[in-house]
């Protein structure tokens, strides 16, 4: 559809009436941002300047349609309109995959820093275990651009959808998929992963049901439940991450609020080094990377003859 023209008085007036039968207003302002091209900054200027005329490229009918299934049906608004920004990025998302959280940007923050600038400039090799959408792996892409990436994930469908954006945004080069259950498939490049990042299912199963109806009702379970203690997957990337990584390699995890001192513990008793936990921007700790030290190639012969 084309542009259409629509006052800012009725703009505001839909946008008050909505809200007022239920929802969040920033939800619903994330709906015009994404589907109809109304920034947050037009909004304000609107509300300065009410009798204005906005373009707009959904109609305010289409924009209700969209709103309706959201707040009566709990679908998750990224899946109406087919797209999340997520960092630099637009990502196509799908109930095939978990909807990329803003928190877990962040991982491509820290990952960074684990790198000097001109060593993200030579060869090197990275890894996304259980890549969903494919959002770190995108960004792991463009952030190392010389270096050879893989993305890993148990879900065809997942998989699917990590290749389009992957081609969108990264290129068709640098890269690979592989289908199958963390390691597995990246045995061939054991020892030589310099960087390994993962948002793996955290998710305690007791705490399933409490979990958002858009969440609960709309994303795989496959990506969200952790097992009993949600550590399920933890443990199995963690297991063999100092046989996977190269000498001096990184591994960056995302856990669930409440699982720091597990996670540093699970990485230490590994034999990795440097365990340490890094922290969301309300400051809570949900984050956890160490590193294989430089001298564990023959402690890890001497483990494999056992």
């Amino acid at each position: 559809m084309g542009v259409i023209r629509c006052k800012g008085t009725d703009l505001l007036v839909w946008r008050r009436d909505l809200i007022r039968h239920g929802g969040r207003a920033v939800d619903l302002d994330w709906l015009l941002s994404m589907a109809a091209d109304c920034s947050w900054g037009d909004l304000q200027k609107l509300r300065i300047c009410p009798d204005v005329e906005i373009e707009l490229s959904s109609s305010l009918q289409e924009l209700t349609d969209l709103w309706l299934q959201h707040r009566d049906q709990h679908i998750p608004l990224q899946h109406l309109v087919g797209i999340c920004p997520w960092r630099d990025l637009e990502l196509e998302v799908s109930s095939a995959a978990l909807i990329p959280r803003q928190e877990t940007e962040l991982l491509i923050d820290f990952a960074l820093q684990c790198f000097p600038k001109d060593a993200r400039d030579v060869e090197g090799v990275w890894a996304d275990l259980g890549t969903g959408s494919g959002a770190l792996a995108a960004a792991l892409a463009r952030a190392f651009p010389r270096w050879q990436g893989h993305a890993v994930d148990a879900s065809c469908t997942a998989l699917d959808l990590a290749k389009r954006n992957l081609i969108a945004l990264a290129g068709e080069s640098g890269w690979q998929l592989h289908l199958g259950s963390w390691w597995e498939p990246l045995k061939p490049w054991w020892g030589q992963l310099d960087l390994v990042l993962s948002n793996p299912p955290y998710i305690p199963m007791a705490v399933m049901d409490e979990l958002a109806p858009v969440v609960k009702d709309h994303e795989p379970h496959l990506a969200l439940c952790g097992g009993e203690d949600g550590l399920d997957c933890c443990r199995q990337i963690i297991r063999d991450a100092s046989r996977a990584l190269a000498p001096g390699g990184w591994i960056l995890l995302e856990h669930h609020h409440d699982q720091s001192a597990m996670v540093l513990k699970l990485l230490s008793d590994a034999g990795l080094e440097r365990p340490e936990a890094r922290y969301d921007l309300q400051g809570i700790p949900r984050f956890a990377l160490a590193q294989r030290s430089c001298e564990s190639i023959a402690s890890n012969q001497q483990r494999d003859k056992r």
